[in-house]
């Protein structure tokens, strides 16, 4: 028997669903935060271009760039801008496993984890943001959302995400709950500053981080 082939449109459900919400959540917020289409993008952890899409479709074109530890999602992206019509807006998507951005010789304007502390611990997280704060842009901004823990701090116990949402959240079990205040500790000494936002519309109730590069007045 052969291999089973994965069913059309596998790639949007590997990513989490509710592709065109949660998409066009992340589209609008971006913007409203200031991203217009001169800035640079790099979408950490961007999948199959849930967002992406959108992002490239608005910036001009080579200010869009995607990474992710699976080829095969970022594949399936490309299938996504092609369907789009938006090749020619010339996106970079590298596959990697560890954050190295640098290797793509851009600094950034803004950089956004959508859903991807939600799956990672905490020594891949400090990872995360010390490779993308090294291409951020003086005054570049880098939104990541995650699970909030209600506390207390030193909570054990697994939560569950609620409003008949059958998920539940853990301590060191994927997905990851983070208080908030370990990500401010986390960036003391370095030039990165660290504000929590809180809610900010998600259906599942993931809430936004924003680290901010040291430096010019933000975009």
């Amino acid at each position: 028997m052969g291999a089973r082939r994965p069913s059309r449109g596998w790639h949007r459900h590997a990513v989490g669903g509710k592709w065109e919400e949660i998409g066009q959540l992340q589209f609008d917020f971006l913007v409203s935060e200031g991203l217009t289409p001169e800035h640079y993008l790099l979408d950490v952890g961007c999948g199959s271009l849930r967002g992406g899409v959108r992002f490239v479709d608005h910036l001009e074109p080579g200010h869009y760039f995607g990474i992710d530890r699976s080829a095969e999602l970022l594949a399936a992206g490309e299938t996504e801008l092609e369907r789009a019509g938006i090749t020619g807006k010339r996106p970079t998507l590298l596959a990697t496993s560890d954050f190295a951005a640098a290797q793509l010789g851009q600094s950034f304007d803004f950089a956004l984890a959508q859903s991807l502390f939600t799956h990672l611990p905490f020594n891949s997280i400090s990872r995360c943001v010390a490779e993308v704060g090294r291409v951020l842009a003086p005054g570049g901004r880098f939104y990541a959302t995650f699970f909030a823990s209600p506390g207390p701090r030193l909570r054990t116990e697994s939560m569950p995400l609620g409003s008949g949402i059958p998920i539940d959240v853990h301590l060191d079990a994927d997905p990851y709950y983070y208080d908030p205040a370990l990500f401010s500790w986390l960036c003391e000494g370095s030039d990165l500053s660290c504000e929590y936002r809180g809610e900010w519309g998600h259906p599942r109730f993931q809430q936004m981080l924003v680290f901010t590069k040291q430096g010019a007045t933000s975009p």
